[in-house]
């Protein structure tokens, strides 16, 4: 199905050991297809995600030895080469998020399995789009999956977005990746309140995103916010994507048979001392990667009801500095690789 001549050698970036967070760019063998739902994929641009370094260190049963360690999970590419039966074909823009075990895409050429693709959106920039797998699928999984917002409001069912208005939503890191994202696909499935926990500095951009109430933290922690009138001020869905001491504080605002989420840890493990409510579910979910997930998402995208956070745009001969923005826990939406033009 390859339409093009392809390079017998590629470059890519490499983690030589596990245990350490060097990196350094190399060159390897062009990647072959192993199996028949595997597309090879020219990369355009992808994103580094936080700690992913260290995770062969922290869950090495997920690991295998014989890989090559590359890194960076989320990519957005050109189709090269696959099956021919496939849904996708040489030369269609896709995007995607891979599993964490799998040799990343910090490299020119990469694969991935059909079940993980989808489509571009078509208003997006190849690091717009590469910026939005990780984040978007954290949220959307979060809010529409394990949370009890009906996703079905977001393509205008009006009986799905009647029961979301009476949902009120949480979400700590509201101007974050994946904070950003839940906000927006919240407004987009029409919750009838969101409330955005975030710095001040961030505000304006929290209201700019669908936020309709706001908290901020660097003032008054989310539970004595809740206090001031709990009648009114109480969610029945929180999303959590900062973990900590604000993770404790948030059952102040969740109702007693609320829906309690996070990305960071099990919200259990921070309940207050002498509290009382009770959760309908408290879970620590992890993202799965899912192409299905991301074509719905790319429709919300192309019709401008959501965008990604972009911090920064980096030349592939500065990984290490893109991978350093990111670990200083102090960027403005994702950092991503410009691979290729």
């Amino acid at each position: 199905m390859a339409t093009t001549s392809l390079p017998t050698t590629i470059k890519a970036v490499l983690q030589p050991d596990p245990k350490s967070n060097h990196l350094i760019l190399t060159t390897t063998p062009l990647p072959k297809l192993s199996d028949p739902q595997d597309y090879l994929i020219q990369v355009k641009a992808v994103c580094p995600c936080l700690d992913e370094l260290t995770w062969e260190v922290k869950f090495p049963q997920l690991f295998t030895s014989s890989r090559e360690r590359v890194p960076c999970t989320e990519c957005a590419g050109v189709v090269v080469d696959g099956p021919a039966d496939g849904p996708f074909k040489p030369g269609d823009e896709v995007f995607y998020r891979n599993d964490a075990w799998h040799t990343g895409t910090l490299r020119e050429y990469s694969v991935v399995g059909t079940p993980y693709l989808a489509l571009k959106p078509k208003t997006l920039s190849w690091t717009d789009a590469a910026a939005t797998p990780l984040s978007a699928l954290t949220a959307w999984q979060g809010l529409f999956e394990h949370g009890t917002l009906d996703k079905a409001a977001v393509h205008g069912d009006a009986a799905a977005r009647k029961k979301n208005a009476k949902i009120r939503v949480l979400i700590t890191g509201a101007s974050g990746a994946v904070g950003g994202w839940a906000v927006q696909l919240a407004t987009a499935a029409g919750a009838g309140a969101i409330v955005g926990v975030g710095s001040p500095s961030k505000a304006s951009d929290m209201r700019q995103l669908g936020a309709t109430e706001l908290v901020d933290y660097t003032t008054q922690s989310v539970d004595k916010w809740a206090a001031e009138n709990p009648a009114a001020r109480e969610v029945d869905l929180i999303l959590d994507c900062v973990g900590g001491p604000s993770m404790g504080n948030c059952w102040g605002a969740i109702k007693n048979g609320g829906t309690f989420l996070s990305v960071v840890g099990q919200p259990g493990a921070s309940k207050p001392e002498g509290e009382t409510k009770t959760l309908a579910k408290g879970e620590w979910f992890l993202v799965q990667p899912r192409g299905s997930d991301l074509a719905e998402i790319a429709q919300l995208v192309d019709a401008g009801k959501c965008k990604p956070l972009v911090d920064s745009v980096l030349p592939f001969e500065k990984f290490a500095e893109a991978f350093a923005k990111v670990e200083s826990r102090k960027t403005n939406g994702k950092v991503v690789i410009s691979v290729s033009n």
